[in-house]
């Protein structure tokens, strides 16, 4: 029987133990989705508070959290209740890190691209590229990293675009560190080296500035973190900036706008920015599903963070505590639902917002003036 005077047990510990035992990830069930240690079962902190005989007695109890400090002290309570409970040194985390030690899956990552997801990935992005005149002749284009599965298949995306090389655009793979635990650094870091992505790191202290807001704190954080990519992407030369949104960060902000918003309002694939001039937006992923950016990074058996947050240690949306994240999530699953009565669910909600009749509509915006159906009714015609 494993024992250990700490009662931590280490990834290789782990590896080598000759007793059947029970891994246990007790983070939320989206984090656990996004990437969690093979043969792990997710068991939530919640569930397992409520209701510990969840768990086994008669075998070795390894519990796992996203660093190892929340399952370190469940791990302590269920020694106190019979459990033969040890906590995993280091957490998710570590295990992740040590998936990074002499692998380089580039070529074959590549390989992928234009093999298996074709259709699915590649196509797609040229698509929107193309049809949205993302990409011009002479861009020097900031592709913006923030460590998590979409904004790396982007960069690997870029690279693929380059090397058809249509036409001549430069390319520079930016991460901003907003202030990452070190944990969180590491792992971007390690997942850029191991997929040829040459990253160019600046530094900023969002994090700190807006620990101690009580209101919107991730909204802060998110305006902030575009304030300091735009700055910094001008500085380095570049005219545009790329970030990850895919098809279904666009179905759902057109949900969101509606039903808690009262408004008909999309995610544009491009934006001029308004504080910084001569600088734009894009978003190339704008008409790839997020079910193949999924399956690109499982088949790769690539792991990323799925928030780098360095105050929550089961971030979902940024923070699972956060207003917009939980009601992303409630439009997640109401998609997920309607699409089981009608599979066309999600290109109808894409499309809704590329076929508006203003004869239908009561009122709308252009820029800053509002514009009324009675402003037009009597150059309408008669009722239809």
């Amino acid at each position: 029987m494993f024992k250990s005077e700490n009662n931590q047990i280490t990834i290789e510990q782990m590896r080598k133990l000759d007793e059947e035992y029970t891994l246990v990830d007790i983070r939320d069930e989206i984090s656990f989705e996004y990437g969690h240690i093979d043969g792990a079962k997710n068991i939530p902190l919640a569930k397992i508070k409520g209701d510990n005989s969840l768990l086994p007695k008669d075998k070795l109890v390894v519990l796992c959290c996203k660093s190892g400090q929340i399952s370190d002290e469940l791990a302590e309570n269920l020694r106190d209740d019979g459990f033969n409970a040890v906590n995993l040194e280091g957490g998710y985390y570590s295990w992740l890190r040590s998936q990074f030690e002499n692998e380089d899956y580039a070529t074959d990552v590549e390989k992928s691209i234009r093999k298996k997801f074709s259709k699915t990935i590649w196509s797609r992005f040229t698509a929107a590229i193309i049809e949205y005149k993302l990409v011009e002749p002479n861009d020097k284009i900031a592709v913006c990293i923030s460590g998590g599965k979409d904004s790396m298949l982007m960069a690997k995306l870029f690279q693929e675009l380059k090397r058809h090389n249509k036409f001549p655009f430069e390319l520079v793979f930016l991460v901003m560190d907003p202030g990452y635990s070190v944990e969180n650094r590491d792992v971007i870091e390690s997942n850029a080296r191991r997929l040829n992505i040459p990253i160019t790191v600046f530094e900023t202290d969002i994090f700190n500035s807006v620990y101690n807001v009580d209101k919107y704190p991730c909204y802060l954080c998110a305006r902030m973190r575009r304030g300091y990519l735009y700055k910094k992407a001008k500085q380095l030369g570049c005219n545009k900036i790329a970030l990850g949104h895919h098809y279904d960060d666009v179905i759902e902000t057109i949900l969101m706008g509606m039903l808690y918003g009262g408004q008909v309002q999309t995610m544009m694939p491009k934006l001029h920015s308004t504080n910084y001039e001569g600088m734009e937006l894009i978003r190339p992923l704008y008409l790839v599903r997020e079910a193949e950016i999924k399956h690109w990074r499982d088949y790769n058996k690539l792991n990323f963070i799925q928030c780098a947050c360095r105050f929550t240690d089961t971030c979902t949306t940024c923070s699972p505590n956060s207003n917009t994240g939980s009601k992303r999530q409630e439009i997640k699953q109401l998609i997920a639902n309607l699409k089981k009565i009608n599979p066309q669910i999600e290109s109808n909600i894409f499309h809704s917002v590329e076929n508006v009749n203003l004869d239908t509509i009561i009122s709308y915006k252009q820029g800053d003036n509002k514009v009324s159906f009675l402003d037009r009714y009597d150059d309408m015609g008669k009722d239809k």
